[in-house]
Parts: structure tokens; C-alpha cells; sequence
């Protein structure tokens, strides 16, 4: 619809957080300050911009495949950190989950793994970031609360793609369908998203939640195949069974301590 990369992040974030502030005023929550508000800053406009920017500038040297296994090292990134700086306990059953989630995903978004060293650089980078972010979110939330964390990060985020954007010239969407499908990746795809990890990081835990989250790569799959008739590969299903096998495994389990 003539929608430019860095129009759509802005416009996706600055829709999301405008309608988390106004969930956040309507619920009375209580806004994050000092150093709290200062990390959450930082979470959006350093963290999740630089993993986005670290990943699609590999996309430029790497095929999907292989750059989306890269960025999906951060489970098992987390768990190390979350071991060596603060003295958690792995285990045996946990670091099997984690090995079967990273297995899981490397089948279910396999295809054709080429790159440039540089490519591999950047999708490290991207999963290293996103690790430090999932981290650092996990110490804000138990002070700060999902809801008033997320407001923030997103809106920290749309600053900094607004920047990007008025920099390289905003292409609006000519047309409803394409307001709407803005609005949609707005809501499903940030608003929702981000406030759902957040609050998997409340209850669980940077390790366990980030984990779970290797299910996104099968909840994509699966829609493509029931939205858009894509069929799934016998190795897809596979990683899936291997991923789901992870996460009932770590639903079953108390949080890592």
C-alpha cells in the first residue's frame, strides 16, 4: 500500500503506546520514575530498536532461514546469563527444554542457511540484544508492573522510529485496507504481543518465558497454513512437536529460582 519500513514501525508503535497510555490513565496505573523510567526508555528505544535494526540489516546479508535461528539463540542466551549473573539454577530437565525449543525452531524456519560473515555478526546481535533486554525487563517488571513497562518501552520505540521515519520521509497508507491492517499490527502484533511477554516475565521469569516464546515461530506457521493455504512440511511439524514438548515440560515446572 506504499507504506515505507520505518512508517510502518512508527506507525505501529506510536498506535500501540498512544492506546496503552490510554488503558494505563483509564486504570490509574502508576508510571514508572528515576531509574525505573530511565531503563524502560532504554529497553525501547536502544533495545528493541537495535535487535530490529541488527535483524533486518541481516537480512540483507543472510537468507530468513538462517538469520531467524540466529535471532532465536536468545532463549539459550538468556538461560546462560540468567545462571552466570545471577547464581539461577539451570538443571538438567530445563536445559533439555531449551535444547528441544532451539532444535524445534532450527526445523520448523530451516530452508536455506547462506550468509555473509557479516550476516552472522548482525543475527547474533540481534539475539544478544534481545537476551540483555529480556533480562533487564524481567528485573523492571516486579517493580514497575507489565502494563505501565510496556506503555513505556513502545512508546520509547515509536520516538525513536518517528525519528527514522521523519528522517527518511513518512509514506502513509493510501488506502482503508491499508489503515487497517496497520491498526491490526498495531494491536496483534505490538500492543498485545508485547504486554503478553511482559506479563510471562512477571509470572515466570526471564528464562522460562523467553523459552515459551519459541512458539512463535509455529503460531506463524500455522496461520500461514490456515490463513493463506501454505502447507507445512513433515520437519516443520516436527520442530513443532519438539517445541510444544518444551513447553509443556516448562508449564509443568515452577519458575527457575
Amino acid at each position: 500500500d506504499g507504506v515505507s519500513l520505518s512508517t510502518m514501525l512508527f506507525l505501529r508503535f506510536a498506535i500501540a503506546g498512544t492506546l496503552l497510555a490510554a488503558w494505563g490513565v483509564a486504570a490509574r496505573v502508576r508510571w514508572p520514575r528515576g531509574r525505573d523510567l530511565a531503563l524502560v526508555v532504554a529497553m525501547g528505544a536502544v533495545g528493541y530498536v537495535g535487535q530490529s535494526f541488527s535483524y533486518f540489516s541481516a537480512l540483507q546479508h543472510a537468507s530468513a532461514g538462517l538469520v531467524a535461528m540466529l535471532l532465536y539463540l536468545y532463549p539459550a542466551i538468556v538461560t546462560l546469563l540468567s545462571a552466570v549473573l545471577f547464581g539461577r539454577a539451570v538443571g538438567i530437565g530445563r536445559a533439555a527444554a531449551v535444547a528441544a525449543a532451539l532444535a524445534g525452531t532450527a526445523l520448523a524456519v530451516g530452508g536455506d542457511l547462506y550468509s555473509e560473515p557479516i550476516g552472522i555478526v548482525l543475527g547474533v546481535a540481534a539475539a544478544v540484544i534481545y537476551s540483555v533486554y529480556i533480562l533487564v525487563g524481567e528485573g523492571v517488571m516486579t517493580r514497575v508492573g507489565s502494563l505501565p513497562a510496556a506503555t513505556v518501552v513502545i512508546i520509547a520505540a515509536a520516538a525513536a522510529y518517528g525519528v527514522a521515519a521523519g528522517t527518511s520521509g513518512l509514506a502513509l497508507p493510501q488506502s482503508t485496507t491499508g489503515w487497517l491492517a496497520v491498526l491490526a499490527i498495531a494491536v496483534f502484533s505490538t500492543l498485545l504481543a508485547i504486554l503478553g511477554f511482559f506479563k510471562g516475565l512477571e509470572r515466570l521469569g526471564a528464562a522460562d518465558a523467553s523459552t515459551l516464546s519459541a512458539m512463535e515461530p509455529m503460531i506463524t506457521l500455522g496461520l500461514a497454513a490456515l490463513v493463506l493455504g501454505e502447507a507445512m512440511t513433515l520437519t516443520q511439524l516436527l520442530g513443532g512437536a519438539l517445541i510444544l514438548a518444551a513447553v509443556i515440560y516448562l508449564a509443568r515446572r515452577p519458575a527457575m529460582a
